[in-house]
């Protein structure tokens, strides 16, 4: 355990904040830690069908690149994850679907941050719009699942909550706990 001696410096931006605090080891020892506080955020693997998924390009300004991932974006405030990834992924590619799954929920930075994203799968999907978030997304792309595993292996795909959820849906596939009428 950890005790917070005092808080150094606090951050406080639009969809997090974050803070720096002097704290106290276990062992006695004085040290400092950073904190940021982020909203839940949700994710979705969009299957057209069983070979296929929808992908989305966006450029990420942190890294400096654009990226090739599965649709996701934060959780408006009391928003339900299932609610924020159907709403994601209608808002990124214009797509709906008929069938929804939860895949995995995971803390992508557990030393630094509190935030945790909960992964969908989706099928069934229709059209709805031919809109997606311009000042986002780049383009929205259709791959056959077996060439992102490649990317992935390859390195060129390396967005976490996109390995994690695809490499955990193959997974729970392989070991029969998708449901039998996902794809029908």
């Amino acid at each position: 355990m950890e005790e917070k001696i005092r808080t150094l410096s606090m951050i406080f931006a639009k969809h997090f904040t974050a803070q720096l605090d002097t704290v106290k080891l276990r062992t006695g020892r004085v040290t400092e830690r950073m904190k940021i506080d982020h909203p839940e955020a949700a994710a979705v693997i969009p299957f057209l069908d069983e070979e296929r998924i929808l992908m989305v390009r966006q450029w990420r300004y942190a890294i400096g690149e654009e990226t090739l991932e599965i649709p996701a974006g934060k959780a408006d405030p009391g928003e339900d994850p299932e609610r924020c990834a159907l709403r994601e992924l209608l808002e990124e590619t214009g797509y709906e679907p008929d069938r929804i799954i939860h895949i995995f929920t995971y803390f992508p930075a557990i030393g630094y941050s509190n935030e945790v994203i909960r992964i969908y799968a989706a099928s069934g999907l229709r059209r709805l719009s031919q809109a997606q978030d311009i000042d986002e997304i780049a383009s929205v792309e259709t791959l056959l699942l077996g060439e992102v595993h490649d990317l992935m292996l390859e390195g060129r795909i390396r967005d976490g909550k996109t390995v994690i959820g695809l490499s955990r849906f193959q997974l729970m596939q392989d070991r029969g706990r998708i449901p039998k009428d996902f794809f029908s």
